[in-house]
């Protein structure tokens, strides 16, 4: 991106942030109720869009991953990892789930147990309990990783394999390439994704901060205050301008790997120290339902009755998750240079559900357990205050004070990492989509962050202003369906250019080709100059390596008529 157009969008992200905050803050009743009848219209008349469209994304990254191109790596073909395993996987889970699985974890089963989903099964009885489960692991599960997983691949293989910037509008730049620099749209794409990155870390840390300072309340009793919320997240702001001077490596990794280890911490107090029999049982039951109904409930509609369970729930992450695509698309492919397909898709599309799922199913279980064991108040503390519904269970567990002290630990990392992450991410958007954006941008998109965060606690808004972001994944969606189009495209016109280079270097024999591929290259070849790509430029790119004794074969760059990496 031109340097010009980078101010640009920088410019302009400022200001269209800095005037939803305002509208949010000034008429948070009004924003409110408009940003809620909106969502609520997108989710009742394009609700069946959202489930065909995730379901697509699973079985389209699914399919890549198992096809020929699932060798492919994000980066040169010998290239390795920037990040090992742990370090890789720490920062998917805190990028992509970030506080909402700390928040919902035992919250959400204890209200499906109370609400079933679709209504069809009595409320606390066994069946709902199954269902919460079921309905918990389908909601956190591969469908919303899906999202982030496509969004991720598009931008890092443009990124790191054909060396555009890492940013929306240069995958799509592809769509028209008689035209491939200069578009007038180009810059307000990046500015969408950029609004929509930051208003939702920026309420993700509000309602994150309001969890902390009810965490504070249960355990210790200080009060719930604008005074406490400020202080709260002045604590969060020191902490993530910290990280994001320290650098990607330094800073969002060690942090990410800290937040994973607490969460395993966690997860094994509870699991050994709950009712560890049913929780088990109840991860067993709880997978063997997901798979068994996989299909079923990743295309679920109402047609027949006017149930809204969908549209709060599952609708709701369908589209939080494409809201927050770019954002979490964009840090997913920078951690993510140098692995394979194949194993770029099982490890961003699997790994983090599983382990959403395993916390679901701990903390849900467990909850659901104690509460059917003994009237155990945590249904009643759930509808009460979902804030605190956390603190509730640990409370009625063993070493209580110190486990809610690490609960809220968790939290606070878990937000400095989001925030630290956001703020790396849109300064990468706003300086050309650059690997390493400049520490004065980062500094510059944390304050503004925290700025906008503080100003809709302090005013209201913030439910509002959720909503809102939420809107933004219908547009975007369609965005998601063009790139996945220039992906699949690219991938094909990519491999048919390798073909034909090694067809045309090894005395046309078909290497590489399987039976189907090779016939088609002779026929080709006997009715007319074998096409190499599909540009001129890259056939005289490829005839010249051909000709060349002192240069080995390498992929071509089908759009572009360079030699790969």
């Amino acid at each position: 991106m031109p340097r010009q157009d980078s101010r640009r969008v920088f410019v302009a992200s400022v200001t269209a942030i800095l005037g939803v905050v305002i509208a949010g803050a000034s008429a948070p009743d009004t924003i409110s109720e408009l940003a809620a009848s909106g969502l609520e219209a997108v989710t009742r008349l394009f609700g069946w869009f959202y489930l065909a469209s995730l379901f697509g994304f699973v079985l389209l990254l699914v399919c890549l991953a198992l096809s020929r191109y699932g060798k492919v790596r994000l980066g040169p073909q010998d290239a390795t990892p920037d990040y090992d395993a742990f370090s890789w996987i720490s920062m998917l889970l805190a990028a992509g789930l970030g506080v909402g699985l700390v928040f919902y974890g035992m919250a959400e089963p204890m209200r499906h147990y109370l609400e079933p989903p679709y209504g069809g099964v009595p409320a606390q009885s066994p069946e709902a309990a199954r269902l919460a489960i079921q309905y918990s692991f389908f909601n956190w599960g591969v469908h919303q990783w899906s999202v982030f997983a496509l969004a991720g691949l598009i931008v890092a293989y443009f990124q790191f394999r054909k060396g555009r910037a890492g940013l929306v509008s240069s995958v799509l730049s592809t769509v028209t390439p008689r035209r491939p620099h200069g578009r007038p749209w180009a810059p307000w794409l990046d500015v969408f994704a950029v609004v929509a990155t930051v208003m939702g870390v920026a309420t993700s840390l509000g309602l994150g901060v309001l969890q902390v300072n009810g965490g504070l309340r249960a355990v210790f009793g200080l009060p719930e205050s604008a005074l406490s919320q400020l202080l709260i997240l002045l604590v969060m702001f020191v902490a993530y301008m910290a990280s994001t001077l320290a650098g990607l490596d330094k800073g969002i990794r060690r942090l990410s790997n800290l937040n994973m280890l607490l969460c395993l911490a966690m997860l094994l107090y509870v699991l050994v120290s709950g009712p560890t029999l049913k929780i088990l049982e109840t991860l067993t039951l709880g997978f063997g339902d997901y798979l068994q109904n996989f299909i079923g409930m990743s295309l679920r509609t109402t047609p027949y009755s006017e149930d809204g369970w969908a549209s709060e729930w599952t609708l709701f992450y369908w589209s939080w998750a494409i809201a927050w695509s770019p954002f979490v698309g964009t840090f997913v492919a920078r951690v993510s240079r140098g692995r394979t397909i194949r194993e770029y898709v099982l490890g961003v599309l699997l790994v983090p559900s599983l382990l959403a799922c395993l916390w679901m199913g701990v903390f849900g279980g467990a909850a659901i357990h104690l509460e059917r064991a003994g009237g155990a108040g945590l249904a009643a503390a759930t509808q009460a205050d979902m804030n605190v519904a956390l603190f509730e269970m640990l409370a009625l567990l063993p070493l209580s004070g110190l486990t809610s002290v690490m609960a809220m630990m968790l939290i606070l990392v878990f937000l400095v990492t989001s925030a630290d992450s956001a703020s790396y991410i849109v300064a990468q958007m706003t300086d050309g989509g650059s690997i390493n954006p400049p520490v004065f941008k980062r500094v510059a998109w944390g304050i503004l962050i925290a700025a906008s965060c503080l100003t809709l606690i302090v005013l209201g808004g913030l439910d509002g202003l959720q909503s809102a972001s939420v809107l933004a994944s219908l547009p975007f969606s369609f965005v998601l369906f063009a790139m996945a189009a220039v992906l699949v495209r690219t991938l094909r016109q990519d491999h048919d250019a390798l073909l034909g280079l090694l067809y045309r270097r090894h005395g046309e024999v078909p290497v590489g080709a399987d039976a189907i591929e090779a016939e088609s290259l002779v026929r080709q070849r006997h009715a007319r100059p074998l096409p190499l790509t599909a540009k001129g430029a890259a056939g005289q790119a490829c005839e010249s390596r051909r000709r060349s004794p002192t240069r080995e074969a390498a992929p071509v760059d089908a759009e572009e008529g360079v030699t790969a990496p």
